[in-house]
């Protein structure tokens, strides 16, 4: 049994503000197939947290508008001010108004914003909703969907102008981010992950050893 609550009790989520925040989201998320993130962020949280009591309508806020600083027409264009933009800033300076202007509960705006403070993976999160964004968000970036997300950027991110720029932080978050999980339920789903990053990274040094660019 999933113990998520919502704005609407045992009558279900509001499904209007929800519609509203992904309608919004959906115009905003540039490039294109960075809307994915959202909906997959969300549906692993859920997953994480069956069984456990937490507000659903928070978690949904907060997983639909966690990287709104990303995204193209909210983020710096200049190769210096990207380097030292703060993106959780951004999406916690934008969320409430965005959030209004859908119909969210006001009284819930400060979890959301607490828990978009805490979703990367160096951050500490307090509160459970926190804990299951953050827990989702490193297994966004394990598995063949962290693959992706990263060979996405090749050519378009000045983090990553080569093929040997992502591997090393594909090989990075190998090393660094299963440690990091919270939850026993994160660390189950995460464990295929894993291994098929594992597999990736060995395949890729055998068919191309010391020569990748």
């Amino acid at each position: 049994m999933n113990s998520a609550q919502s704005s609407e009790g045992n009558g279900g989520p509001d499904l209007n503000f929800r519609l509203h925040i992904q309608e919004f989201i959906r115009e905003q998320a540039r490039p294109v197939e960075k809307f994915g993130h959202q909906p997959r962020l969300y549906r692993l949280a859920t997953q994480i947290g069956c069984g456990s009591v937490y507000d659903d309508d928070v978690v949904f806020a907060a997983a639909w508008l966690h990287d709104l600083g990303v995204f193209v027409g909210h983020r710096p264009e200049q190769v210096e001010a990207l380097a030292a933009w703060d993106n959780v800033r951004y999406a916690m300076q934008q969320a409430p108004s965005v959030l209004l202007r859908a119909g969210f509960p006001e009284e819930k705006i400060p979890a959301v914003l607490d828990s978009i403070r805490t979703h990367q993976p160096a951050a500490n999160p307090e509160t459970i909703e926190g804990i299951l964004l953050r827990d989702a968000d490193i297994l966004e970036q394990l598995g063949s969907t962290g693959i992706l997300r990263v060979v996405a950027k090749i050519g378009r991110d000045t983090r990553y102008s080569t093929f040997t720029d992502a591997v090393a932080t594909l090989r990075k978050n190998l090393a660094q981010l299963p440690g990091k999980i919270r939850l026993d339920r994160a660390k189950e789903i995460a464990q295929p992950r894993i291994t098929l990053l594992q597999l990736f990274l060995r395949e890729l040094e055998d068919e191309a050893p010391g020569d990748l660019f």
